[in-house]
């Protein structure tokens, strides 16, 4: 009985591995999406680097996820 546990306990644990892995890998495509659109906001719209403070940043944010909401048809991709 307990060389089954002990089997039972290492799937287990190559189970949660696996998922540790995965949710790895979807955290790091996440990020990856992330910085891709980030990048392609500022680019689009001209923003100077130099310019862009934390405040900056979230007043852009704010009023793209306002325009987003407030125009459904733009946000269907």
């Amino acid at each position: 009985m307990i060389g089954g546990i002990v089997m039972q306990q290492s799937n287990l644990e190559k189970k949660e591995a696996k998922l540790k892995a995965l949710n790895k890998k979807i955290k790091d495509e996440k990020n990856k999406i992330e910085q891709r659109l980030g990048k392609q906001i500022i680019s689009q719209a001209n923003l100077d680097y130099a310019n862009l403070s934390n405040e900056n940043i979230k007043s852009i944010s704010k009023k793209v996820a306002e325009f987003l909401k407030e125009n459904p048809a733009h946000n269907q991709f």
